[in-house]
């Protein structure tokens, strides 16, 4: 298959694409290292060992505008009606580089270390077993609003310092969702509305709860980051937004996708409860069907990439469900669900400098929900066949019908 065949088969709008990707994957890894996309304007990079080599390379970046101005760099200025948005992003960890992205992420990674999250656990496995034993109580129910969802949300915002009672609680999960659909291939006006709507209102939320914060500080992380004089007060929200939104929106759809994976493969009673075991599948799962699939970044400097050349100025995606089911490294089995898979490189997490910060957490509410699924509801099945979300980059239903 050629190359330009193949890239036609990457569709982002489809709905049977985003059902299932993998396929079209396959071709582009088989027809080249690069493939340009006209419908984005972007290269496709499909491939495991290119994908993580980039992920590193400084050659790229999350944004450009640390080295150039949008006319230099061929781009043209963001939409100005779409300032909330931008200025919210902008700001936040994910999308800074240089000296502003080490500056920050040395603040922040103090509270996802190893020990940090180890004292979270007990709390972690508390709240799993609360949430699990309420669907099972019930007999089943949507898994997603009932166990996947809350647990994720409980945890980040309880880091944060956001109060149980306070009524924007509830908004965090559509918040989180309407900002992250400019995330997805050439988002349409009306997303973008909708994502600056929810950054104007998750923006004055915070900057009112950061007011509270000040007049009455907390042990909690949003405390932590007032008595840092280094953050502007602007940081301090993007930083705390992009917390709350990826601090769940990974571990909710690994949930709900790794329930509705082991069960349509008949896989659920081949699933061990105990932590070492727990933890290999899990990782497979991330693995097997990516909740983000697929991130972007600037080309800073040329790069070359199986005798093509991608200029200065251009976009790469990198293909994250691709690079993660590519036989070359994940061999003949790559697109085989495989429970004990020890030997697991997968790029769920990202590399580099932009490494996913919450991944141990983002482990822990993995192995302590199915743990206690596994446990308290073995004979767990689909009561109705789910209904996939539209979008394409981060991969999630609407919801998981379920009965016990």
């Amino acid at each position: 298959m050629d190359a330009a065949t193949a890239a036609a088969a990457f569709d982002p709008w489809s709905p049977e694409f985003v059902a299932d990707p993998y396929p079209a994957y396959a071709r582009l890894r088989a027809a080249g290292r690069a493939h340009w996309y006209g419908p984005t304007r972007q290269w496709l990079v499909p491939h495991h060992a290119d994908v993580s080599a980039l992920l590193r390379d400084r050659r790229l970046g999350r944004t450009y505008t640390h080295r150039f101005g949008h006319e230099e760099f061929g781009r043209g200025a963001p939409d100005p009606r779409h300032e909330p948005f931008h200025t919210l992003n902008d700001h936040g960890l994910l999308d800074l580089e240089g000296a502003d992205h080490t500056r920050i992420r040395r603040l922040v990674s103090k509270a996802f270390t190893p020990r940090t999250v180890e004292r979270l656990a007990p709390r972690v496995r508390e709240l799993a077993a609360g949430l699990v034993g309420g669907l099972v109580a019930e007999g089943g129910g949507d898994l997603q609003a009932a166990v996947a969802e809350p647990l994720p949300v409980a945890v980040i915002a309880a880091m944060l310092g956001v109060p149980e009672e306070d009524e924007e609680r509830a908004m965090l999960r559509p918040w989180s969702a309407a900002i992250c659909g400019m995330f997805e291939p050439d988002p349409s006006e009306e997303t973008a509305r909708r994502a600056v709507r929810a950054s104007v209102e998750f923006s004055g939320y915070l900057r009112e709860l950061i007011a509270r914060r000040r007049a009455d500080p907390g042990d909690d992380l949003i405390s932590a980051l007032i008595g840092v004089e280094e953050l502007t007060e602007q940081e301090r929200i993007s930083t705390c937004v992009l917390l709350l939104n990826a601090g769940h929106e990974a571990t909710v759809n690994t949930t709900v996708g790794g329930v509705w994976t082991l069960l349509r493969h008949g896989r659920w009673d081949a699933v061990s409860p105990e932590p070492e075991e727990l933890s290999t599948a899990v990782d497979e799962l991330l693995r097997y069907d990516t909740p983000l699939q697929m991130f972007e970044r600037w080309v800073l400097d040329d790069i070359e990439l199986g005798g093509t050349v991608i200029p200065r100025g251009s976009e790469v995606a990198l293909l994250f469900g691709s690079a993660n089911r590519d036989p070359d490294r994940f061999g003949p089995t790559a697109d085989l669900l495989d429970l004990t898979r020890a030997d697991n490189p997968h790029v769920t997490f990202g590399a580099g400098i932009h490494y996913c910060l919450g991944a141990p957490l983002a482990r822990l509410e993995l192995t302590a929900v199915f743990a206690e699924l596994l446990r308290q509801a073995p004979g767990l099945r689909l009561a109705a066949d789910p209904v996939r979300k539209p979008g394409y980059v981060i991969r999630g239903f609407e919801s998981l019908l379920v009965e016990v």
